[in-house]
């Protein structure tokens, strides 16, 4: 899922490059949330009547299909929790444009996005109206997956083997920096397009040697799939990778026309999280239940091993769920600056911690 995931975020980052008014990058296939883009995020969030009582109405953009890091996002939904809050919460998935764009455009008031993606959107003389609001994952679960046994549970070890690349310059810097830093040769590692949609079997066909994943589900899914193997964080080689992925975003004429229902929006979403935390079998199930794509169908035993690993990361070791630390932030949008990646210094830009609820 995650390098398909990546794939489209390339893409949509090509598009960007050639179009950079209109920056954004888009991580998915089909089923636009319809809408005149024209209408503005607060006209779309006005109140309507459902189930005999005024429910304001909020269309929510995922990233991709449902998967463990939406949980949260399901569980308020199907726990009355967002009703409760006076709120009607549609989950739809992105358009081919990508979740970012939807947002912007008003279309939806909140989307899934990751802050390394969003560089592209904030480095424009006419940035897109977005901010992230909320850390779904405190830490950057990412990293190198490999042949167990192959010598790649450094990055050194990637010297002279072969890498499947979706050719993203954030990513390509990213592969130098680590593999240079830790003696290895950036240079001498073959790199191959990436068409993989199964990450283990395709390491076990020995189709590339080692492949970028988020360990929570192109990890778990090794496991799942008893193909052994190995697997490095790039948070741990260099903490300026630590950076927030994914995050939820907030249309910014939204949050500044209606700061409280965004508010209450967020604070029953961190229920959900939470619910998630101290019952990820129950959660897992009900990402399942709520799955109207049928992606899922046929992947129960990875969703709930992923869901047992995710629902230790949705807050780990930070104050409370959805929490951005400024530093963290700031740090990793220096070095997009620092290595030219951005045309300026991001930091500072992006992201708030106002419309989070208490502890």
């Amino acid at each position: 899922m995650k390098n398909k995931f990546l794939k489209k975020l390339a893409a949509a980052s090509l598009a960007a490059a050639m179009v950079f008014s209109m920056a954004a990058c888009g991580n998915a296939d089909n089923n636009a949330a319809k809408g005149n883009a024209s209408d503005s995020s607060s006209a779309a969030a006005e109140n309507t009547s459902s189930s005999d009582k005024d429910l304001t109405k909020i269309t929510f953009c995922l990233d991709w299909t449902p998967n463990t890091n939406h949980t949260g996002l399901y569980v308020a939904q199907q726990l009355g929790y967002y009703e409760q809050a006076g709120l009607d919460v549609q989950i739809v998935q992105p358009p081919e444009d990508g979740a970012a764009l939807m947002c912007a455009s008003g279309q939806a008031q909140f989307a899934i996005e990751a802050q390394d993606t969003m560089a592209a959107s904030l480095d424009s003389d006419n940035p897109l109206g977005i901010t992230a609001v909320a850390a779904v994952l405190q830490h950057n679960t990412s990293g190198i997956l490999s042949r167990q046994g192959d010598g790649i549970d450094t990055p050194k070890g990637m010297t002279g083997k072969t890498y499947s690349t979706w050719e993203s310059p954030i990513e390509l810097a990213t592969l130098k920096t680590v593999i240079n830093g830790d003696g290895g040769d950036f240079d001498k590692v073959n790199l191959i397009p990436n068409d993989i949609t199964d990450e283990p079997a395709a390491l076990a066909a020995h189709q590339t040697d080692a492949i970028w994943v988020f360990y929570g589900w192109g990890g778990i899914n090794a496991n799942v799939e008893k193909t052994p193997c190995d697997f490095f964080f790039f948070k741990d080689v260099n903490p300026v990778f630590d950076y927030y992925t994914p995050v939820i975003i907030a249309n910014n004429e939204f949050l500044q026309n209606s700061p409280d229902v965004a508010k209450k929006f967020l604070e029953a979403t961190q229920k959900g999280y939470e619910y998630a935390i101290q019952n990820p079998v129950d959660a897992a199930n009900m990402l399942i239940a709520g799955d109207n794509t049928g992606s899922l169908s046929g992947s129960e035993d990875l969703v709930q091993a992923s869901q047992q690993y995710i629902s230790e990361q949705y807050i780990a070791d930070a104050q409370k769920w959805g929490f951005i630390d400024e530093d963290r932030w700031n740090t990793f949008y220096k070095w997009l600056a620092d290595n030219g990646l951005t045309s300026k210094d991001l930091t500072g830009q992006g992201f708030s911690n106002d419309y989070l609820g208490g502890n």
